[in-house]
C-alpha cells in the first residue's frame, strides 16, 4: 500500500432514485428506493464500517419501460433523516446548482451538520439535464459559465460557514450576498464534491473542493485522471480526493457472475439508456450497441465482475491507480451490502488498502 494514502474509503452509491441499479427491467429484489429500503441499508452500510452514503439528485425520469431514476427521493430532506437514524457514517446531498440559493444551502447545511455532529457533506451538479430545468423554466448558462457560478455558489457557502455573522458580503453575475448571516456554523466545514471532469471543471474543482467524483471510461484511464486534478490541487496549496463509482457484483464462479451480468444486459430499457446519454450530450440518438450495454449497469458505472477474490483484487487495483474513495452500486443493496462485510471487506483489509 501506498503509506503516503489514507486508506481507501467506501461508501454507497446509494438508491435513493427508482431502478438505480441498472437501467434495466432484470432485478432480483424489489426496487429500494423507499425510505424503509434506504434506511435499513444506510444502518447496514454503517454496521459494514463503510464510510460515506451518496445520493444521486433528479427531478423528473428519462422514460422507456423502467422511466429510469423517475421516481426519488429528494436528497436535502433524504439525508437529513438518515443521519438522524445514524451515528457514525457521513452522508451526503446533491444539489443542483441552478435550483438552489446559496444561502439557503449553507443554513440546510449547517443544520445537518449540527444534528449530526459533523457528519454531511454536499455535492454539487452545475446543471446538465436540459429537460429538468425547463420543466421549472430555468435556461441552462454555456458550459464554461456553470463552472464559474458552481464556483461562485461555493465561495458563498465557504464565507457563510466561517465568516462572522453579518459580515459576509459577496458580488457575482449570480448571486449577491449583503450582511450574510447564517447560525449554527459548522465546526469544521463540511466536505464539498463535484463530478465534473472537464477542464473548466476540473480548475474549478482543484481550487475550492474536497472531493472529485470521476467517472472514468476504463479502469486504465484513472491514473492520468487523478494525478491531473491532484497537480492543479497542488498549484493553489491544496489537497483534492479522487472518488469513482464502480457496478460491484460477484458470484460463487466468474461464469456465474457474467451470466447475471449478462441477464441484466439482455433486459436493458434501450429507450431509458439513450435517453440518458442524449442528456448528456453525447450522441445524437444513434448508438452502437456497446455503449448502450455498458450503459446499463449503473447508466455507465465500472464493472467489478468475478468471485469475491476477484472483486477485491480489481477494488484494490482501482485504489493503486489513484481513488481514495468507491462510491459502490450493487444489484441488491441492503443483501449485497451484508454480503460485502462478509465476502470482501476481509480480503481488502488482508490486501492493506482498508
Amino acid at each position: 500500500m501506498n503509506t503516503s494514502r489514507n486508506g481507501l474509503q467506501l461508501g454507497l452509491f446509494m438508491p435513493n432514485c427508482s431502478n438505480m441499479y441498472a437501467i434495466s427491467t432484470h432485478r432480483t429484489v424489489p426496487d429500494e428506493w423507499p425510505y424503509e429500503s434506504n434506511k435499513r441499508i444506510a444502518l447496514a452500510a454503517e454496521a459494514a464500517g463503510f464510510d460515506f452514503l451518496f445520493p444521486v439528485s433528479r427531478w423528473r425520469g428519462f422514460g422507456g419501460e423502467t422511466d429510469y431514476l423517475g421516481t426519488s427521493m429528494e436528497t436535502m430532506t433524504w439525508a437529513s433523516a438518515l443521519l438522524a437514524v445514524t451515528s457514525r457514517i457521513r452522508v451526503f446531498s446533491t444539489v443542483h446548482v441552478p435550483v438552489f440559493h446559496p444561502v439557503v444551502v449553507a443554513k440546510m447545511g449547517a443544520t445537518m451538520d449540527h444534528l449530526s455532529q459533523g457528519r454531511w457533506g454536499i455535492n454539487l451538479v452545475s446543471g446538465w439535464s436540459k429537460e429538468e430545468f425547463e420543466m421549472m423554466g430555468v435556461a441552462l448558462l454555456p458550459h464554461e459559465e456553470r463552472y464559474q457560478r458552481t464556483a461562485a455558489f461555493v465561495e458563498i457557502l465557504r464565507g457563510l460557514w466561517t465568516e462572522p455573522p453579518g459580515s459576509f458580503n459577496f458580488d457575482s453575475p449570480w448571486y449577491q450576498v449583503r450582511g450574510g448571516y447564517s447560525l449554527p456554523q459548522p465546526r469544521i466545514a463540511p466536505p464539498i464534491a463535484n463530478a465534473g471532469v472537464s477542464p473548466d471543471a476540473k480548475a474549478m474543482v482543484a481550487r475550492l473542493c474536497d472531493w472529485a467524483f470521476i467517472s472514468p471510461p476504463s479502469a486504465t484511464a484513472i491514473p492520468e485522471i487523478t494525478q491531473d486534478i491532484r497537480a492543479r490541487a497542488a498549484a493553489h496549496g491544496r489537497q483534492v480526493q479522487c472518488a469513482g463509482f464502480p457496478f460491484v457484483l460477484w458470484r460463487d464462479s466468474e461464469d456465474e457472475a457474467q451470466a447475471e451480468v449478462a441477464r441484466i444486459i439482455a433486459h436493458k430499457d434501450s429507450v431509458a439508456a439513450g435517453n440518458w446519454l442524449a442528456g448528456l450530450g453525447l450522441g445524437s440518438g444513434s448508438f452502437d450497441q456497446f455503449t448502450l450495454d455498458m450503459l446499463v449497469l449503473g447508466a455507465g458505472a465500472l464493472p467489478v465482475i468475478g468471485t469475491k477474490e476477484q472483486v477485491a483484487t480489481q477494488l484494490a487495483s482501482l485504489y493503486q491507480a489513484g481513488l481514495d474513495g468507491l462510491l459502490m452500486v450493487f444489484q441488491a443493496y441492503h443483501d449485497d451490502t451484508l454480503r460485502f462485510a462478509r465476502d470482501i471487506e476481509p480480503l481488502l483489509r488482508d490486501m492493506g488498502v482498508r
